[in-house]
């Protein structure tokens, strides 16, 4: 036989078999660990593999077995700093622990994520982690009974069956209440966005919780999406009138940087003297100089640990159903004036 063209296929066990002169078999317990297979043999088949360029498919195998080693990861907005660092760290673990990260971008209403998650099925997953949206349960409940592993990110709500991750986004707005009080802060404002996500609303609901047990009421802002313009616009929109908050809690650090630069750029205004600012994630910029934003720092490298740590399982069926919360960490820079 002679060897393939490069570019043409995939090369298959058989061509292998053919040009070492060996069974279909023969080639199968070479690739296979602990399987018994003669050194001559052996041998022949991977100086034939060599030759051809074969490489075994473990989609095929795995799908045998019924384990493909497929982690679906389903998100929205992952171009967003936050996103985009919980993928890179999500994704290097899966790889440190031999699976297969597929990654579904989807704008996160409802209809979308449920396409997402019948995707997931049609590629046999092991298991998929929701980073955002809102599956409906009985979606849900079709992957699980489908032998599925489903992880929900960042959802307040209970649903039987998956595991769930959260954030203590309410406690740490709370905090985030005492931060801005504790500064002698009295006319506070919420920038907060139009996506409504649990966790979002969680941090909405927390600060105003928390403002109205001090006595205080507090203005909440939703300008747009999830992101710099939109607090960019609700800066523009809090700042331009007479009564002017002394303080504004941002729900994402993004939003953060839009307002801090309105109030700046458009006002003149300084911070922290004049404006003392609270953001929420720990993204890279709120470290920049230019920000050295107050924040809270979402546990990114924990989230991704205790996801692998769950797909790993020697016992999986003693982890289902799970429900951990994890803390926001108060990070101190220079938005917020000294107590």
């Amino acid at each position: 036989m002679s060897e393939l063209k490069p570019g043409r296929s995939f090369v298959s066990a058989q061509q292998v078999a053919e040009l070492a002169g060996v069974s279909r078999s023969a080639v199968s317990r070479t690739f296979t660990d602990g399987a018994s297979v003669s050194e001559t043999t052996r041998k022949k088949v991977l100086e034939a593999a060599e030759r051809l360029g074969y490489h075994v498919n473990h989609l095929a195998r795995s799908l045998i077995h019924e384990n493909s080693g497929i982690v679906c990861l389903i998100g929205a907005d992952i171009n967003t700093p936050y996103h985009s660092r919980l993928l890179d760290a999500i994704t290097r673990r899966l790889q440190a622990i031999n699976r297969v990260a597929m990654v579904i971008n989807t704008s996160g209403d409802s209809d979308s994520v449920e396409a997402a998650l019948r995707q997931t099925l049609n590629y046999r997953a092991n298991a998929t982690v929701v980073l955002s949206g809102t599956p409906p349960t009985s979606l849900i409940n079709t992957c699980i009974n489908s032998g599925q592993h489903v992880i929900l990110i960042n959802r307040d709500d209970h649903l039987d069956g998956p595991e769930s991750i959260t954030v203590d986004n309410g406690v740490a707005a709370r905090e985030a209440f005492h931060m801005l009080h504790r500064a002698g802060c009295r006319r506070i404002a919420v920038v907060s966005s139009q996506a409504g996500t649990p966790s979002l609303v969680a941090r909405e609901r927390g600060f105003e919780q928390a403002a109205q047990e001090a006595g205080l009421g507090v203005t909440i802002t939703r300008a747009g999406p999830t992101g710099y313009g939109a607090g960019f616009e609700a800066g523009r929109l809090l700042l331009s009138g007479s009564d002017r908050p002394e303080a504004a809690f941002c729900v994402t650090d993004l939003l953060a940087c839009g307002f801090m630069d309105a109030a700046r750029v458009e006002f003149g205004m300084n911070v922290p003297e004049e404006l003392c600012v609270v953001g929420f994630d720990d993204i890279e910029q709120a470290s920049w100089s230019s920000y050295q934003l107050t924040t809270f720092r979402q546990p990114i490298a924990q989230i991704a640990e205790h996801i692998t740590t769950l797909l790993d399982s020697e016992n999986p069926d003693a982890v289902r159903g799970g429900r951990v919360c994890f803390h926001a960490a108060p990070v101190w820079r220079r938005t917020v004036r000294p107590k």
